[in-house]
């Protein structure tokens, strides 16, 4: 359960950073004061709810690098350092991307890819997948990020996320508004939003949000085969990425933060609905019968 909330937090904390600021400006008084003004309020919802997630994928490298610890390879200081710049680069020549930063962090096996554009993404790898792997499968790991980089994946989980934040935002304060009302019933000397609503608003924000982390985590786990599609195109054959997601199965996947889950090419089979990534054999399954 503490891995639900903290999921959930973390795709919630600047939605509900905006609603409070909304709320200390008075938004919501504005969107009631005259009943429930929808046109507003779902351009008000849609707002916040595409303004949060955009806030989110343009600081996605900033908060990577911060929350793994990770240090961009600027000038390869050794032999390693120097098979990563040149892989990556290969890679990203391949998918017709430019080539993305590439940085290294203390961990258990795992990697991941994040950046706002194709063109300005970050791949990062731990120092456990590099010391448990051959660099043949060092190398389709790296594929399977470049594949998302390329698949613009960054941008397309954004607006998905943007989307159910816009649903969440409108359909917690249309149910808050009329629990404000029915508590307020005999109350006609009143004007604008009571404590009910408030009160019902940060509670449905967080129980429709809860329901909308499952279709996020289901369009994630979806992108996660495709990004197996596209290593195995950029390496020309599936049996890398299949020998690679063979060796994390065999090993214990490092956990990454968790705004950082969805991007890690090893996800926890924690709560089958909310996890960001497949299990690894319904992924090699995949390559197997592509």
């Amino acid at each position: 359960m503490k891995r639900v909330i903290l999921f959930l937090a973390t795709n919630l904390a600047i939605m509900l950073v905006l609603g409070v600021t909304a709320s200390l400006l008075g938004v919501n008084r504005y969107l009631t004061s005259n009943g429930l003004n929808l046109g507003s309020l779902l351009a008000f919802a849609a707002l916040m709810g595409f303004g949060g997630s955009f806030i989110s994928l343009m600081l996605s490298k900033t908060i990577a690098k911060w929350s793994t610890g990770a240090q961009v390879i600027t000038q390869a200081s050794n032999q390693t350092e120097r098979w990563l710049l040149d892989t990556v680069s290969a890679q990203a020549a391949r998918a017709g991307i430019a080539m993305p930063e590439v940085a290294v962090y203390e961990g258990d096996p795992n990697a991941f890819a994040t950046g706002a554009t194709k063109n300005s993404a970050l791949v990062a790898v731990s120092t456990g997948l590099l010391q448990s792997m051959t660099k043949d499968e060092v190398e389709a790991v790296l594929a399977h990020e470049v594949a998302h980089i390329a698949n613009g994946d960054m941008v397309t989980l954004t607006l998905i996320q943007g989307v159910v934040n816009t649903f969440v935002i409108f359909l917690s304060r249309v149910v808050g508004y009329f629990i404000d009302q029915a508590l307020r019933k005999n109350d006609s000397q009143s004007s604008g939003p009571g404590i009910g609503y408030t009160v019902s608003v940060v509670v449905l924000d967080l129980a429709f949000g809860l329901l909308a982390s499952i279709i996020v985590a289901w369009f994630s786990r979806q992108r996660e085969y495709r990004a197996d599609r596209g290593a195995a195109t950029i390496l020309g054959s599936p049996r890398p990425m299949i020998a690679a997601l063979q060796r994390l199965g065999g090993v214990a996947s490092g956990e990454l933060p968790k705004n950082m889950a969805a991007s890690g090419i090893a996800g926890s089979s924690v709560m089958a609905l909310f996890s960001s990534h497949p299990p690894i054999e319904s992924r090699i399954q995949a390559l197997q019968s592509a």
